[in-house]
């Protein structure tokens, strides 16, 4: 029985912390969508948030590292970061 209460406030204790991570998502999605000057102070709180997610076994560090480069892709395709001109 001590197992199964463990077990339900662990699963609770991750999906709090998965919708977090999604909920930053859409918000960085969104701020790059509009352009928007907040952007990148965005994604260094999901970038954060994700981080921590994998140090605590969370999430995978692959999907941890795919969260981070795709959103990463995103915002420099929006802001035109790194292209040579």
């Amino acid at each position: 029985m001590k197992a199964l209460r463990q077990s339900k406030k662990l699963q609770d204790k991750n999906a709090k912390v998965k919708d977090n991570i999604k909920w930053l998502t859409k918000k960085v999605e969104k701020a790059v969508g509009e352009k928007s000057a907040d952007a990148l102070e965005l994604i260094k709180k999901l970038a954060k948030a994700v981080d921590k997610a994998v140090i605590k076994k969370i999430i995978k560090a692959n999907t941890g590292r795919r969260k981070k480069s795709r959103l990463m892709k995103k915002y420099n395709a929006a802001f035109g970061v790194g292209k040579q001109k």
